[in-house]
């Protein structure tokens, strides 16, 4: 397979579709694995490393439903009641996850700068790793739902463009 071919296949739709959902598993596993790894390693607000555990299985859980063949019509062209399931479960895991994140950046920045030093004493403290790592997740979290948030609205003018125009033709 010369460069030409291989960029094609990685071009095509089915391809770029593959490397895109492999790429949303990559920082689940992640949450989850570190999540585990440092289940005990934050004393200072104990509830971080469950936060980034449960953030980790249900990303996991929702990349994974977003595989599923939800949205296949039928011939009739009218879409299947498994559909409207699927959506509605969508809907909650997204909107649990929102508030799971308001919650996690509670616990995480209402602690910012932790104590790293585990050798005090009787001073709690949080895994440096760990917590950065839970910390510009959350962070990446509010990116993410800003540049949705974006392109919603740059959506919706676009959308309202095109109905004005109509309108005055």
């Amino acid at each position: 397979m010369d460069l030409n071919q291989m960029l094609n296949y990685l071009k095509s739709p089915k391809t770029s579709l593959v490397i895109s959902k492999l790429l949303m598993l990559a920082i689940p596993i992640a949450q989850i694995a570190i999540g585990a790894v440092y289940l005990k390693d934050c004393p200072q607000q104990h509830y971080i490393p469950v936060y980034v555990l449960v953030c980790g299985v249900f990303g996991l859980f929702l990349a994974l439903l977003s595989c599923l063949p939800c949205a296949r019509k039928t011939e009739e062209g009218n879409r299947t009641s498994l559909s409207l399931i699927c959506k509605v479960w969508n809907g909650l895991v997204a909107i649990f996850l929102f508030c799971w994140l308001i919650s996690g950046s509670v616990w995480i920045y209402s602690i910012y700068p932790p104590n790293y030093n585990q050798t005090v004493a009787g001073d709690p403290y949080c895994n440096k790793t760990f917590y950065l790592f839970a910390f510009w997740t959350t962070t990446l979290g509010y990116i993410l739902f800003g540049v949705m948030l974006l392109l919603g609205c740059c959506s919706l003018i676009s959308t309202c463009m095109s109905a004005i125009e109509k309108f005055w033709e």
